[in-house]
């Protein structure tokens, strides 16, 4: 089988930050055995924020943008050596890659990107990727780690998607204020995956929360990928999450063939504004997939930008789909609610082309 697993900030680290050495060990004496039974195993992780941090002598994580890319930098390297140590005694080649989420919106990069994976698995490296935060152009991404899991998983056809996290799984309610709380260890493929409440963030050394996972955890399912979430310092979890054994959450994979772009239009990328439909709008989206048409808008929320990505929503405020705006906000409040033959020549007659939506119904 084709893995790909995820181990986050928090899992790796210790309450100030430091790499904890004996937990990297243990982690790559996993991959290696899976190695050993015939799986391809890549490693998404995070840490280098926080490695940075600790390094540079920090007593606190800075919150400006510039300087948690400066000492990403600094603490990615420091991760990587770890890697390399704990994989170099089991004869292993770490090899880094470091990625953002465009990486896969872009057709080029995307199968460049695959091509590249799937070289160095053949050459027998495990490749351990990481966003690329210190040239990120934008601000440090709250749980995209978890989210480029889900496109990497997507991008090589990878079996099964492990998420390593400080939890056992996904709970019916926080478990932490919640007594009654009970782990959920199988969610079906046609189950609304984010219907639990969930965290935004589970510490403050990490960016991803149970939120981010769960996102992930639907992007894998809906990539015909079988995705698991389960408790990093469980013993022999990535071992048994691979092999089925019910080790945390397990959500099965759909039968959807989506592409990785619409993938991330869905879940990977800054919501700028909403669009409001009217009942003929939702049923040719949902029933006929179509595109999403001038007339059809009821109500533009927000200030966004030709070519952002926006919520289309019913009247009720039920979330339907997300989709790139072929104009921005101004233009679309003058022509909601006009049909394609009122409308100016220089406006697109699609709102949102068919293309550029993804639903989430």
């Amino acid at each position: 089988m084709r893995v790909v697993a995820k181990i986050g900030t928090s899992s790796i680290t210790d309450q100030l930050g430091v790499i904890d050495e004996g937990i990297i060990v243990g982690l790559c004496d996993q991959l290696a055995r899976l190695r050993a039974l015939g799986h391809e195993v890549i490693l998404v992780s995070s840490g280098a924020v926080s490695a940075g941090v600790a390094a540079l002598g920090m007593v606190a994580r800075p919150t400006d943008v510039i300087t948690l890319q400066a000492i990403s930098a600094a603490g990615q390297s420091r991760l990587m050596e770890h890697y390399n140590r704990a994989l170099g005694r089991h004869g292993l080649v770490a090899a880094q890659v470091l990625l953002v989420p465009h990486d896969f919106v872009d057709r080029r990069q995307y199968l460049h990107a695959r091509h590249t994976l799937v070289r160095l698995l053949e050459l027998g490296c495990v490749p351990i990727i990481n966003e690329n935060d210190a040239i990120a152009s934008d601000e440090i991404r709250y749980g995209d780690n978890d989210r480029i899991a889900a496109l990497v998983a997507h991008n090589v056809a990878a079996d099964v998607m492990v998420l390593l996290t400080d939890t056992p799984g996904l709970y019916t309610a926080d478990p932490r204020t919640d007594p009654s709380a009970q782990l959920i260890e199988v969610v079906a493929a046609d189950d609304p995956l984010l219907s639990v409440a969930a965290t935004a963030s589970g510490s403050n050394r990490g960016s991803g929360g149970m939120a981010s996972k769960l996102s992930a955890a639907r992007m894998a399912s809906w990539s015909g990928v079988r995705a698991v979430i389960a408790e990093a310092g469980r013993a022999n979890v990535l071992l048994d999450a691979v092999a089925g054994g019910g080790v945390g959450t397990t959500f099965l994979p759909s039968n959807r063939a989506l592409p990785a772009r619409k993938l991330w239009i869905g879940f990977a990328t800054n919501v700028e504004g909403a669009l409001v439909i009217d009942a003929g709008a939702c049923r040719a989206l949902v029933e006929r997939g179509t595109s999403l048409l001038p007339a059809g808008i009821v109500e533009v929320v927000g200030d966004f930008a030709a070519g952002d990505v926006v919520e289309v929503r019913d009247e009720a405020g039920t979330a339907l789909a997300r989709g790139i705006a072929l104009a921005d906000a101004s233009v679309l409040r003058t022509v909601r609610g006009r049909r394609t033959t009122e409308l100016p020549s220089h406006v697109a007659h699609e709102a949102i082309h068919r293309d550029d939506l993804m639903l989430l119904v």
